[in-house]
């Protein structure tokens, strides 16, 4: 999760900034900004999913900050002092409103919230994507490089029915060709084939949802390919690749 802290006060961000990682175990990183002008150009350049808004600041006000993005693709949490705020807050669609100073426990509640937003608009996105891709004739023929020391192999996608992680390295399998190894590391691919609807299954493993035929929810979860090959679900991951497949 990208979290962006804007207030005026230096103190009260570091403080929020405390908070958030002694509440939040997952990955996240989280910038600053103390007004209007730098949280504008930091939520073009850093595009948070969470935002925690300060209301009176030296360079305008929140809500003079929000009037500039009409459609924001964040979760919003305004945090002021003042109570007077919270019925204007709630126009620009805040999760919450916190009043300072910040009670942790409500911070927990509400990042828990924020967390669950983004959790359901992530897998819409990738819902889109994996459908748009599915659907598209055009993918079928595309193709990517793959390049090793020996040869450089002009791949389709569509014939990609896996890819797995080997150290630094990643394996490229395929139904009828002897498999492929790259020496680049799992996630570059992952940004590549993302776009073409590949699922990240495992922290080992990149799917082609094209080819998947059957997944088994018997030893933590398996996908059965078409080919016949089976890759494995991580436990973290596997309530969300099932509701994207039983939604494709």
């Amino acid at each position: 999760m990208k979290i962006l802290l804007v207030d005026n006060e230096k103190e009260i961000r570091e403080l929020l900034k405390d908070m958030i990682q002694a509440i939040y175990q997952e990955p996240c990183s989280i910038e600053e900004a103390e007004g209007v002008s730098t949280a504008f150009q930091k939520i073009h350049s850093f595009q948070p999913d969470l935002v925690f808004l300060d209301v009176e600041m030296g360079d305008g006000t929140g809500f003079d900050l929000m009037q500039k993005i009409p459609n924001p693709a964040f979760q919003l949490v305004f945090t002021t002092a003042h109570n007077q705020y919270a019925i204007q807050a709630f126009k620009y669609s805040a999760i919450d409103y916190l009043l300072k100073p910040i009670d942790i426990t409500e911070l927990e509640t509400c990042i828990r919230k924020a967390a669950g937003h983004i959790s359901k608009n992530n897998l819409s996105r990738q819902m889109e994507v994996l459908m748009q891709q599915l659907n598209s004739s055009e993918n079928t023929g595309k193709q990517i490089v793959l390049k090793d020391s020996e040869a450089s192999y002009f791949v389709k996608v569509a014939d990609i029915l896996y890819c797995e992680a080997e150290g630094s390295y990643t394996k490229f399998y395929f139904a009828l060709d002897k498999p492929i190894v790259i020496s680049k590391n799992l996630s570059t691919y992952e940004e590549l084939l993302g776009a073409h609807g590949f699922l990240r299954t495992h922290h080992s493993y990149l799917v082609n949802p094209r080819h998947i035929k059957m997944y088994d929810k018997t030893d933590g979860g398996t996908l059965v390919l078409d080919s016949g090959h089976t890759v494995p679900v991580s436990h973290r991951k596997k309530d969300h690749i099932l509701q994207l497949l039983e939604n494709r």
